[in-house]
């Protein structure tokens, strides 16, 4: 699962007209009339989006007046895809979110789909990388991206390593335990609720981790993935929003409380995907989508506020944008 990580930073310059329509049904549609609603995922289906799967599977969104189609991202990106109105709401990540504000493209997260980061830096046992400062010396296999440069120069650093000792090579989209046990790498950066799970569960591997939350004094912890919609639509039609997020958030409490049933109807909806992963990975999530079911989906000014301060500072962004304004609890119910 590779989401938007490695694309966060890539937002094209053309900015997206704000006065683009946002697609939906006419406000004198009949009150028995479902509003047609286009959610748009950031990767294929995972078990991130086991809470989306379940409300429509349960019909929470038609008895919110919704008639929610779910699709896979185009070669737009869910970011310029959701400020143009083509599509209503989308799953995104923070560091996708700050460079498309500051460039002026109108997306607002209005939820945190996990309450931490899930995502680790890993490697094969033998590799003995068990600590940051390990990767100096050590090749990392990544899609060439500078948040993750960025990222694990600041993680060597603060362990007292040299972050100039570590290799760079570009692999893009690859099955990444292939290419540490051919010694093409050493280590790659994986979301541990999927790769993680594959890997060791799954498969059997002894890989080691060096997960991101545990070293918070060196880098901030953010939000991936998160649920956007567009400014538009927040001031055109905020009762469709505040619908809409209210039957999500019950299908991720649902997905919380009953992790086993939403990994069979996600397997309903992708019956492609590997039953033994998706059952591990939505147990697994089940007890960090949050730590508290009523609260589901909020986020913190502090942690918008250090990761931006984080892209700004590594020279990721151009400019300071106003985190208040990238996101948003006003929906969440």
């Amino acid at each position: 699962m590779r989401f938007l990580k490695y694309q966060a930073l890539l937002v094209p310059l053309l900015l997206v007209a704000v006065g683009l329509i946002v697609v939906g049904c006419s406000g004198d549609e009949e009150p028995d009339e479902l509003q047609s609603v286009t959610f748009m995922l950031d990767w294929t289906p995972n078990t991130n989006h086991a809470g989306i799967f379940v409300a429509k599977a349960k019909g929470w969104y038609e008895e919110a007046g919704l008639d929610v189609e779910i699709i896979e991202p185009g070669a737009g990106g869910v970011d310029q895809t959701v400020a143009s109105g083509t599509a209503h709401f989308g799953i995104s990540v923070a560091e996708s979110v700050i460079p498309a504000r500051q460039q002026g493209i109108p997306v607002i997260s209005i939820a945190a789909v996990i309450e931490h980061n899930t995502s680790s830096l890993i490697a094969l046992e033998e590799e003995n990388i068990a600590e940051p400062g390990d990767l100096a010396g050590k090749t990392y296999g990544g899609w060439g991206g500078a948040l993750e440069t960025a990222l694990i120069s600041r993680l060597v650093e603060c362990d007292g390593g040299d972050p100039s000792a570590v290799d760079y090579a570009i692999i893009g989209n690859v099955d990444y335990i292939v290419g540490m046990e051919q010694d093409d790498y050493d280590f790659v950066w994986i979301f541990d609720a999927w790769d993680g799970i594959r890997y060791t569960e799954v498969l059997g591997k002894k890989v080691s981790f060096i997960s991101f939350i545990d070293h918070t004094d060196c880098i901030p912890d953010w939000y991936t993935p998160v649920i956007i919609t567009s400014e538009s639509l927040i001031e055109d039609d905020p009762k469709l929003v505040r619908s809409f997020m209210a039957a999500t958030a019950r299908g991720y409490r649902y997905a919380m409380e009953n992790p086993q049933e939403a990994a069979q109807i996600l397997l309903e909806a992708a019956p492609e995907l590997d039953k033994a992963l998706v059952e591990a990975s939505a147990t697994y999530l089940a007890t960090r989508y949050t730590s508290d079911a009523d609260k589901w989906g909020w986020q913190e000014l502090k942690i918008w506020t250090a990761f931006e301060s984080f892209l700004h500072e590594a020279g990721l962004t151009e400019s300071a944008i106003d985190v208040e304004k990238a996101f948003t609890n006003n929906f969440l119910p």
